[in-house]
Formats: C-alpha cells, sequence, structure tokens
C-alpha cells in the first residue's frame, strides 16, 4: 500500500467452508478473479476486482473450523490502540491484535451494536 489514507476501509473479506462455492459466484456476479493460494496452515485467497490495480479483499478457507462471515477492514496506524479505543467505546475483541510472519498486524471486532469489523495495519516499509 503506498498511499495508506488511515481510517477508511481498504479491504474486505469472506470466510467460508465452501471456497470454490463462493468463488464461482462472485466471480461470475461480479467478475473477480483469485489468486489462490497452496500450502500452509492458512487458506487464503487474494481478490481482485474489476478495474483494480492489486486485490482489494480475500477469502479465507475455513475447513469447518469457524462460521462463514463477510467483513470489510479499516486500514489504521496502531491496531492495539484502535483496539483499546474501541473497547473504551463498547466494542469487543472478537479476535485479539495478531501479527502475520509478513508482518501485517490485524484484530477482528464487535461494534457496540453488535456489527463485526475489522482493522489492520501494514508491514512497516
Amino acid at each position: 500500500m503506498t498511499d495508506i489514507a488511515y481510517n477508511s476501509v481498504a479491504w474486505f473479506e469472506i470466510g467460508t467452508g465452501k471456497a470454490d462455492e463462493t468463488r464461482r459466484f462472485y466471480g461470475e456476479l461480479f467478475d473477480w478473479t483469485f489468486n489462490i493460494t497452496e500450502g500452509g496452515t492458512l487458506k487464503y485467497d487474494e481478490v481482485t476486482t474489476p478495474g483494480a490495480d492489486r486485490p482489494s479483499g480475500g477469502i479465507m478457507e475455513s475447513d469447518g473450523h469457524f462460521p462463514d462471515y463477510a467483513i470489510f477492514y479499516v486500514v489504521v496506524r496502531d491496531v492495539t490502540e484502535t483496539v483499546s479505543q474501541a473497547e473504551a467505546l463498547g466494542g469487543k475483541v472478537i479476535v485479539p491484535a495478531t501479527t502475520t510472519e509478513a508482518g501485517l498486524t490485524f484484530a477482528q471486532l464487535q461494534d457496540s451494536a453488535g456489527h463485526h469489523f475489522g482493522v489492520f495495519s501494514p508491514p512497516a516499509p
């Protein structure tokens, strides 16, 4: 992410136990394309939408380990600070701040009205 617009929706994610069906549905409906990953413990396919020069979302393959979901992610400067602010405003943590091997930090939250969303910070350059 070269030009980061902090506090804006910058990613979406669909978690599913039916990845093939989900890719088919959104691919045919919106002409999305997928970079399908293989191997490792995390099965994650990046989604590129028509006209985009890079992926803007992903499909997380659950293999039945968690319920299906679709959420948006807001890019923030500091995930831990944002999680603390969300909790102070009545939000709840669903997935605590986690940093991937590549350096991306994310968390999943529930707002004060019960809506599921995520926040992330890209890896340091």
